[in-house]
């Protein structure tokens, strides 16, 4: 894992961008939801919690070359005790979701599974912005 990631200037800035553009994302992944749209519903929930989770890497110095680094950077906030286990749980249910909607030959998901993932997507969120102003 920490082959794919990086050392870089932690970056409080970025950290504030990244989390504007999980909220973004957020926003069109309810609207697509909502819209019909569920692979695309299901595309945006997964960007948005990628990016809010990598806002927490931008402050912390880190970069990324792998989606699955960052739920294993996730794990080292959980061992120190300050994230609970079922945010990165999350993460990579939602970050294998998005892989089969768009690598596989899966039936979309439904209406409500989609809605029901912009809710918890709504929940990382509002943590890994907790997890920025706590630690």
């Amino acid at each position: 894992m920490w082959g794919k990631l990086q050392t870089v200037l932690p970056s409080e800035e970025k950290a504030r961008e990244s989390l504007r553009t999980a909220r973004d994302n957020l926003h069109e992944a309810e609207e697509a939801g909502k819209s019909g749209l569920l692979r695309a519903a299901t595309n945006s929930t997964y960007v948005a919690i990628f990016h809010a989770a990598r806002a927490i890497l931008f402050r912390d110095g880190i970069r990324e070359k792998s989606h699955f680094c960052i739920e294993q950077y996730l794990h080292t906030y959980v061992t120190s005790g300050a994230l609970e286990l079922k945010w990165v749980i999350l993460y990579g249910n939602l970050r294998s979701k998005r892989d089969v909607n768009q690598y596989g030959f899966e039936p979309p998901p439904t209406k409500e599974e989609a809605m029901v993932a912009v809710h918890l997507a709504t929940q990382f969120i509002d943590r890994m912005e907790e997890l920025l102003t706590k630690v």
